[in-house]
């Protein structure tokens, strides 16, 4: 564990700090808060996939309501969703 904690100094990019990742979850945080959550195990899995799939997007630039349109429509169309990979490639991963 003690190395995965000096990655920042030896790799180029990565952040010494969690904020990006404090900064991705606060709009799930405000939303539950606002909200008081959700009543099923269902309502609990919407709500944790369109909020991933809306940070997701979010972090790539990305349209969100573009995004579920083409998935939908997908879905009508027994096609496959599209993919919520990034299009390029992140040369932090690469690193990993």
């Amino acid at each position: 564990m003690a190395p995965a904690l000096w990655t920042f100094v030896r790799v180029p990019d990565v952040e010494p700090t969690n904020n990006a990742a404090e900064r991705a979850i606060r709009p799930a945080v405000l939303w539950r808060k606002g909200c008081f959550g959700t009543d099923s195990t269902v309502g609990s899995r919407f709500a944790e996939r369109i909020l991933m799939v809306s940070a997701t997007c979010r972090q790539q630039n990305r349209n969100v309501l573009d995004f579920l349109v083409q998935a939908i429509k997908a879905n009508l169309r027994g096609h496959p969703a599209p993919s919520l990979l990034p299009r390029q490639n992140i040369p932090m991963l690469q690193a990993a």
